[in-house]
C-alpha cells in the first residue's frame, strides 16, 4: 500500500503542476492547483508513515514528478523537449533507481 500512495502523491502533484499551465486559460483550474498539492503532501506524509525512508520517498516523489511533468508537458502543450532534456530525464530515472537499490541494500 506504501508504493500505492507515493503513486497517488506523484500524480496529484503532477496533475497540480499541469493545471498551473492550464490555468492560464481556464482559471478554474487553480481549484485542481490547490487540491493537488494538498493531495500530494497528504499521501507523501502516508507514505512516510507507513516506513518509507525520506530520502527515498521525497527523492522518487519529485524526480519522478520532474520527469513526468517534462514528458506530459511536451504531449499536452506541445513544449519542446531537446535531446539534452531526454537525457537529463535518463539520469534522474537512473538517479531514482539508485537511491531505491541503495535504500534495499541498506535495509538488509
Amino acid at each position: 500500500m506504501t508504493w500505492v500512495f507515493l503513486i497517488l502523491a506523484i500524480s496529484s502533484e503532477v496533475a497540480a503542476t499541469l493545471s498551473l499551465k492550464g490555468s492560464e486559460t481556464v482559471p478554474a483550474l487553480y481549484a485542481v492547483v490547490v487540491l493537488g498539492y494538498l493531495a500530494s503532501f497528504v499521501f507523501l506524509a502516508l507514505v512516510l508513515r507507513r516506513g518509507m525512508g525520506l530520502g527515498v520517498a521525497y527523492g522518487i516523489w519529485g524526480a519522478s514528478g520532474v520527469a513526468m511533468t517534462a514528458l506530459l508537458s511536451a504531449v499536452l502543450f506541445g513544449e519542446e523537449l531537446t535531446a539534452l532534456m531526454i537525457a537529463g530525464l535518463g539520469c534522474i530515472i537512473a538517479g531514482v533507481a539508485l537511491v531505491e537499490t541503495g535504500s534495499r541494500v541498506d535495509a538488509e
